[in-house]
């Protein structure tokens, strides 16, 4: 497993922590880094990625209620739900091209949800990756 991995399934784990838990960010990642022992570099790209979400939940849950047809949010699994967010995080971030963004959700998908979560992840993300006007380019 690559690097970029596991920073992003660490940042998954923790995201699903802090929904089931209720607790605050802060001590959702004192506990969960009381129990983990990350690889060098894992645990300051997973925080940012998990802060990011959380700065922008607010904007990437409509995104998501928008482009999941025939799926409220709530119904959602929480895995499936934690993995989108972080996706279309990383998508407004637009620090990693959208079709890696896209891959690398449906691995963890296949790793940590149900055997058709993988085609679910993949169709909402790619209608919230067309929704996303591109960036605006310099003219000069």
């Amino acid at each position: 497993m690559s690097g970029a991995q596991r920073v992003r399934e660490t940042a998954v784990r923790m995201l699903f922590q802090w929904e089931m838990s209720k607790e605050p960010p802060e001590t959702v990642k004192r506990l969960y880094w009381r129990s983990a022992a990350p690889a060098p570099g894992v645990r300051q790209a997973a925080e940012a990625l998990f802060d990011g979400v959380l700065a922008r939940i607010e904007e990437i849950d409509p995104l998501i209620r928008r482009h999941a047809e025939h799926w409220r949010l709530e119904r959602m699994s929480a895995v499936d739900r934690n993995i989108l967010r972080l996706a279309i995080h990383e998508f407004l971030a637009r620090d990693v091209p959208p079709k890696v963004v896209i891959h690398q959700a449906v691995e963890i998908a296949h790793r940590y949800s149900s055997a058709d979560a993988g085609a679910f992840i993949n169709g909402v993300l790619d209608a919230v990756r067309k929704a996303i006007p591109p960036p605006q380019q310099d003219t000069g």
